[in-house]
C-alpha cells in the first residue's frame, strides 16, 4: 500500500510543474543567490514574511526544528533552510538579517525587490497578497501555507502542509535522501 502511494505522490508532483525557474533574490547578508547556489543541496524551502504574528514564525520554528532533528543523523547530507519573504516592502536585507537570527544559524532569508519577489513566487506557485493598511500602516499579508523540498538537483520534489509535524516531515525527507538517484 505505501508502494502505491509513494507511487501516486510522485505522479501527483509531476503534475505541477513547481520550482522549474531560477529565482534571483538577495540573502540577509546582501548577498545575490539564485537557485543554482544550491545545486549540491538538499534545501527546504518556505515563503512567509517577517511581520507575520504568528503562522510563518510557527512554521519556521518547526522547519528549522526538522533541519536540527537530521542534523543529528551524521550519516545524512546537510539540508539548507531558506527563508523567501513576500514582502518585500517591509523585508529588506537588514529586516530579514534580523529575523532568520531567531530561527537556526544557517537559515537563510532572501528578499528582493517586488518583481524577484514576484517571480520567484510564481515559480513555487505561491499565492500572496497583501491587505488593507490599518492606521499604523501595518498590514498582513495572505500567502501559501507550505514547506517545499528540493533534491540536490534543485527540483521540487515534496511539499509539507501544516498539518504535518516535525517528525513526519523529518522522516519523509530521510527516504527521500535514502532513496535519491542524482539526474544529472
Amino acid at each position: 500500500k505505501k508502494t502505491i502511494q509513494n507511487v501516486q505522490r510522485l505522479e501527483q508532483l509531476k503534475k505541477v510543474a513547481v520550482g522549474q525557474g531560477n529565482f534571483s533574490l538577495l540573502d540577509h547578508n546582501g548577498k545575490p543567490r539564485t537557485k543554482k547556489d544550491f545545486f549540491g543541496k538538499w534545501v527546504l524551502m518556505y515563503f512567509g514574511f517577517t511581520h507575520c504574528p504568528d503562522i510563518c514564525p510557527d512554521e519556521l520554528t518547526k522547519m528549522c526544528e526538522v533541519v536540527r532533528i537530521l542534523e543529528k543523523d551524521p550519516k545524512l547530507p546537510e539540508i539548507q533552510p531558506i527563508f523567501v519573504t513576500v514582502d518585500p516592502e517591509r523585508d529588506d536585507v537588514a529586516a530579514m538579517a534580523k529575523y532568520v537570527k531567531d530561527f537556526h544559524p544557517r537559515l537563510l532569508g532572501l528578499t528582493g525587490t517586488p518583481e524577484q519577489v514576484k517571480e520567484a513566487g510564481k515559480d513555487y506557485r505561491v499565492y500572496f497578497s497583501a491587505g488593507p493598511k490599518d492606521e499604523d500602516n501595518d498590514y498582513i499579508v495572505d500567502h501559501t501555507i507550505i514547506t517545499y523540498v528540493l533534491n540536490p538537483d534543485g527540483l521540487f520534489i515534496d511539499y509539507y502542509n501544516r498539518t504535518k509535524s516535525d517528525r513526519e516531515i523529518a522522516e519523509s525527507i530521510r527516504r527521500h535522501m535514502a532513496n535519491y538517484v542524482s539526474l544529472f
